[in-house]
């Protein structure tokens, strides 16, 4: 891709990418590394995103829509700021993982997979995160809590809208 070519990435990241697409042997190996940081940056694998990252790496965007469907961590669809990811595997299901998730859903107003009207929150069932010993679990964008109680939910999103108030309001709608 030339630097006169229009890009949906900042010019940090488009640079990162270019220098991806340098490091790997197999420009298609970069493709998993692409897909996540264009997630982290714009929000969601829109088709722009795929077209983009499709002719940075020299391979048509069906092959990218294909790897990117097999990775649940993927999201074609935009998410709030702050995605809240309740684990509900089996470990955390027996913890109170389900318990959890519905205290969520009722301090958030909305389902599974929603949005909040402001854009601030998302909220899905995943499967394990790795925090079997210390379910009920949970990921919020990177950061992981765990030991939870549906108690502790409304502390949890306060902490976060404060957060979102300190560094000013993103959304990726």
């Amino acid at each position: 891709m030339s630097n006169e070519t229009m890009t949906v990435f900042s010019p940090r990241l488009a640079a990162r990418f270019d220098a991806l697409v340098e490091k790997y042997p197999v420009k298609r190996s970069a493709l998993i590394p692409m897909l996540l940081y264009a997630q982290d940056e714009i929000g969601y694998l829109s088709d722009s995103v795929i077209a983009e990252v499709a002719d940075r790496i020299g391979i048509t965007e069906l092959e990218v829509r294909n790897v990117a469907t097999y990775y649940s961590m993927l999201r074609f669809k935009p998410v709030g700021k702050y995605n809240v990811q309740v684990c509900t595997n089996i470990s955390c299901m027996l913890s109170g993982a389900y318990e959890l998730y519905e205290r969520f859903q009722q301090e958030l107003g909305i389902g599974p997979k929603g949005v909040t009207a402001d854009g601030a929150f998302s909220l899905e069932e995943v499967e394990c995160i790795g925090a079997c010993c210390w379910g009920p679990a949970i990921q919020v964008n990177y950061d992981f809590l765990d030991e939870l109680t549906p108690e502790l939910v409304p502390g949890i999103l306060e902490s976060y809208r404060r957060k979102a108030r300190t560094e000013g309001t993103v959304s990726h709608a």
